[in-house]
């Protein structure tokens, strides 16, 4: 099938015919059969680099009215606005943060990119813009089974739907156990495929030899010469450290680049920095352009961790992971596009979009510590991350290589190799996020009974999981709960009737997209420090710190006597007394991380900080964004209360 043959506008057919397409993949023929041009919905469950961007512009250059792209990741968001925007004639528009906002702003615009959590924000403020919308194109489907993110995934969809029942939606998706599940949800044709543009084989590497699914084989040489503080042990094997490095070296001097993924962001950064000491830039004859690329790195901050990398890029390899600022990623990530990075050693957020395929994939740990223990990674995942491997137009085929222990062969083999990929199942059941969009379908006046909440939430994905009875008592526990926490009342409309009303903190609370417990602890701390006498920016720090919307801060055994001893000295000007604290280990490290964003106000440096409390610097201003939001909401709950603590918006000034 031709691009050619498609109603879709002449600029736009020459634009792709100058990149070199002319004719369809097989997975975007079968969307088009599907009726992606006609408006239907379709489910596109097809493996990556399969061309899934491609059907995304099928559906949003030929849709009767305004498009909407819904990515997981705000990267991603980045990279789909700069693909869109390169379109001839197509006004994109891009919107990941600003959650108390409608974002009237991006009405009028022929495709808007946007997180899910925007999307949701601005419903609930209130947006007109969406009901304008012709078609949906939702990034990473799959994401539904997602902790967090799933939930307001699966309801920003189901609302969408709810209130243009003619709007086309398109779910693109990795290839998944139930894909025919999600198509039933979303009344969508299913398009399944296994085609990929460039063939993929999987192996299996116990010391040096690879043992692929297609049959083949391959022995790389392994030097075991105890690098990275492994001694040497004549009786054993080499060590996955050796031989991860040894199938980097193979991938890079045959002239392709190599994805090395790992399980933490320390051993990302140990592994380039073992290979950085390989040589692999003159081995590529990159030199010159890795310089140049470290150099740029280099000059984004003075950070031990951008120095750090910087020298790693200087020898053509690189470390990636959610601890880098997002500065420093784009840096990995376009130099690796652009052939001036051999290779990249990640964690597995890597594999979640971002465009960066290789030659060959390497997956070094196929196991990851959960909080309690070593837990396999989900098929799906390391899928995932096979699926990088493999450039089209540069590779004959792509490698993705998992490296075992004899004893482990055969497991990973079973689970990885030969192993289909999960189930996707909806999250929606959490209380915590179920809460948080029943209180939100109040507060935005969509419903004002049980039985409207449940209409409301009818056309989720976990209302054709738990089915009428189960939904309906999660939400009335739901309803209870809210009202325990002061969030909706019942007002009386008549014998045995009532209509659930959000009260204005519960107004307040949706608006600015906050959590109901993160609501509730905000008022119980602002109401805390309005009758103490000593009350600083420490103090606004503490409370919104102690909340579920605020991350997590990493506490080490090392110091968790120095932060004990802090808050103690501090306990003054805290509004939680420490032998007060529910989960005493969780509030401490909220109080770390109040230490570290009050001394950043009070003029630390990211190198002061990110060495003083080993953070990585996109922690820090992951950190820092997230203060600013809850800061700002709780200015606004602060006025729904009338209470006026002034350290909270002085603490806001100052970020």
């Amino acid at each position: 099938m031709r691009v050619s043959d498609l109603p879709l506008p002449d600029p736009f057919v020459d634009h792709v015919a100058e990149a070199g397409i002319s004719e369809l993949y097989p997975p975007q023929a079968a969307a088009v059969d599907a009726g992606i041009c006609r408006g239907s919905n379709v489910v596109a469950a097809v493996p990556t680099a399969s061309g899934k961007t491609f059907i995304a512009e099928l559906a949003l250059m030929t849709a009767d009215g305004p498009g909407l792209y819904v990515c997981p990741l705000r990267a991603l968001a980045r990279e789909k606005y700069e693909t869109f925007a390169a379109l001839p004639g197509v006004d994109v528009a891009i919107s990941t943060g600003d959650f108390d906002a409608s974002g009237e702003e991006l009405a009028g615009h022929d495709v808007v990119v946007a997180t899910s959590e925007k999307v949701d924000s601005a419903i609930r403020n209130g947006a007109t813009w969406v009901d304008e919308l012709a078609c949906v194109v939702v990034d990473e489907v799959h994401l539904l089974d997602a902790e967090r993110r799933g939930p307001t995934l699966e309801v920003t969809l189901a609302t969408l739907r709810r209130r243009r029942s003619d709007l086309q939606v398109v779910a693109l998706s990795a290839t998944v156990d139930n894909p025919e599940e999600i198509a039933d949800w979303l009344d969508a044709t299913l398009v399944e495929s296994e085609w990929r543009p460039v063939d993929l084989r999987t192996g299996v590497c116990v010391g040096g030899h690879i043992a692929f699914d297609d049959g083949t084989e391959r022995d790389v040489p392994v030097e075991t010469d105890g690098h990275n503080g492994d001694e040497p042990n004549p009786n054993e094997g080499p060590n996955d450290t050796e031989v991860t490095a040894a199938l980097v070296a193979d991938t890079v001097v045959n002239g392709g680049q190599c994805l090395a993924f790992v399980r933490s962001r320390a051993e990302a950064a140990a592994l380039a920095e073992h290979l950085a000491d390989m040589g692999l830039a003159g081995a590529m004859g990159i030199e010159d352009d890795a310089a140049r690329v470290a150099d740029e790195a280099a000059d984004i901050d003075g950070t031990l961790t951008g120095q750090q990398l910087a020298g790693c890029l200087r020898s053509g390899v690189a470390f990636h992971h959610a601890g880098l600022r997002a500065d420093h990623r784009t840096v990995v990530e376009r130099g690796f596009r652009e052939r001036s990075v051999a290779c990249i050693c990640a964690t597995p957020t890597l594999a979640a979009g971002v465009n960066v395929p290789a030659r060959r994939v390497v997956v070094r740990d196929q196991r990851r510590y959960t909080g309690s223990s070593m837990e396999w990674l989900p098929t799906l995942e390391v899928h995932q991350m096979c699926g990088r491997a493999g450039r089209p137009g540069l590779d004959p085929h792509g490698e993705a290589v998992l490296v075992a222990e004899s004893t482990t062969r055969s497991e990973l083999v079973e689970r990885y190799v030969e192993g289909d990929p999960e189930a996707v199942e909806s999250t929606l059941a959490d209380p915590a996020s179920l809460r948080t969009h029943v209180l939100s379908a109040i507060a935005t006046g969509f419903a004002a009974t049980e039985a409207e909440i449940l209409d409301v939430f009818d056309g989720t994905f976990y209302a054709r999981e738990a089915g009428a009875g189960g939904l309906a008592d999660a939400v009335a526990v739901a309803v209870d709960d809210l009202v325990d926490a002061g969030m909706v009342s019942r007002e009386t409309g008549g014998v045995d009737a009532y209509r659930l009303v959000a009260t204005p903190v519960g107004e307040t609370t949706s608006r600015q997209y906050v959590r109901p417990e993160t609501g509730e602890r905000i008022v119980e701390g602002l109401r805390t420090a309005a009758g103490m006498a000593n009350v600083t920016t420490l103090t606004a720090f503490e409370i919104i710190c102690d909340t579920p919307d605020m991350q997590d801060t990493y506490l080490g055994n090392r110091e968790r006597a120095e932060i004990y001893r802090f808050a103690d000295t501090n306990a003054d000007v805290l509004t939680t007394r420490m032998g007060e604290a529910e989960e005493f280990e969780e509030w401490l490290e909220s109080v770390k991380t109040a230490r570290i964003l009050d001394e950043w106000i009070g003029g630390a440096t990211v190198e002061e900080l990110v060495e003083a409390y080993r953070i990585g610097p996109g922690d820090l201003d992951s950190r820092v964004e997230r203060a600013e939001w809850l800061l700002s909401a709780a200015e606004a709950l602060g006025e729904t209360i009338d209470v006026s603590v002034p350290a909270v918006p002085r603490a806001r000034s100052r970020l």
